[in-house]
């Protein structure tokens, strides 16, 4: 680390240390930002304070105390509202002239609402969900996508570029969840096409790895094809982003939809497909278990 660079270390604080926050925060840690971390089961908190250079706070309002920063990366939206709201909540200890950044895959509707909650105290806020899975979080290429003014933005945009191989404001508050909204519709109809070819190959008695490299080499390649054909061929799902993370975003997508009179009628069918998986038991597995639906109701 260069004398500039060590200058440029930032006071920040990290909320929620699951799969994605714990390396996350551990990548501004290894950046030389000082980091501040809380999770709600403290144990997580030590495990990551034995990894990082570092100190855990009691609650999320002790974090963000004297932090120009503040990434909370929680489940949902209840969740961000019991870190981020109320006495013990991250806008209870921000600074004036700081700015909250939530990564966490959540509503629009929660976005703007915490924008003005952070403008009667002085505290700048953008949504920055993130593409990529726990791989991208924990090599620090993520993609990010990201809603508020941009003076808050700027301010924020060389810390995430510590975990981010793309940062981009997408507009306004709640911009960078709408955006979100569209990579999670954009995954789940390719999952759906990919499943039904790979299932179709298989009934035809090809080799599916034989097909997916000689089709992969055209137009239908895609990040799921290469990434994602062998382990469901394989009938492997124990990892990657769990069918019940999938049907929280597609449910908030097609809220949002019914909102803006938009029509998206193969993200409502591929929703009920992933309800299928979860009576299935698969609600844990990764979102490519589609597959599994379509072999098991022929079995």
């Amino acid at each position: 680390m260069t004398e500039d660079e060590v200058a440029e270390s930032r006071d920040v604080a990290f909320v929620g240390l699951g799969i994605m926050g714990y390396p996350m925060a551990g990548h501004l840690a290894a950046a030389g930002h000082r980091v501040t971390v809380y999770n709600r089961t403290a144990a997580r908190a030590e495990a990551w304070l034995a990894e990082h250079r570092g100190r855990a706070a009691a609650t999320p309002r002790e974090a963000a105390e004297g932090a120009s920063a503040v990434f909370m990366c929680v489940g949902n939206d209840d969740d961000v509202r019991s870190v981020s709201l109320g006495d013990d909540g991250v806008f209870a200890g921000a600074d004036s002239g700081s700015v909250v950044v939530d990564h966490t895959t959540a509503s629009a509707d929660l976005a703007r609402e915490l924008e003005s909650v952070g403008g009667t105290r002085g505290v700048g806020f953008v949504d920055a969900p993130v593409s990529g899975g726990q791989v991208g979080a924990e090599t620090g290429q993520l993609t990010v996508m990201c809603g508020g003014v941009q003076e808050a933005f700027d301010s924020v945009a060389p810390v995430i570029d510590c975990y981010a191989k793309s940062v981009r404001l997408m507009g306004g508050a709640g911009a960078g969840q709408l955006t979100k909204m569209v990579n999670q519709v954009c995954i789940a109809g390719v999952l759906q096409g990919l499943a039904e070819a790979l299932h179709f190959a298989e009934k035809a008695g090809l080799d599916v790895d034989a097909v997916v490299d000689v089709i992969s080499k055209g137009a239908a390649q895609s990040w799921q094809m290469d990434n994602r054909a062998a382990t469901m061929a394989r009938r492997e799902f124990d990892f990657g982003f769990a069918v019940n993370w999938m049907r929280k975003d597609l449910d908030m997508t097609l809220a949002a939809a019914r909102k803006l009179d938009a029509r998206m009628p193969m993200a409502a069918l591929v929703d009920q497909f992933y309800a299928d998986v979860q009576a299935m038991g698969g609600g844990r597995w990764d979102t490519s278990s589609l597959i599994e639906r379509l072999r098991r109701v022929e079995e």
